[in-house]
């Protein structure tokens, strides 16, 4: 599922689809990640809330390592 970057404990999540047409909730999800725009990326701490964010909306996003 996602990459975890050992050493910080950190992941790489970007924004590669639009979000037109996507339900309101998924949105908020993408919102909540802090991504806003197409191709956006955020460097975000490995949590389990982060991961069910990024699984709720898994095919908006592409985690980088």
């Amino acid at each position: 599922m996602a990459k975890k970057n050992e050493a910080t404990g950190t992941i790489k999540v970007r924004l590669v689809k639009g979000l037109r047409g996507t339900k309101g909730i998924h949105r908020l999800s993408v919102k909540a990640l802090g991504l806003g725009k197409l191709n956006s990326v955020r460097e975000l701490k490995d949590s389990p809330q982060v991961r069910g964010l990024i699984n709720k909306v898994h095919y908006l996003v592409r985690v980088e390592e």
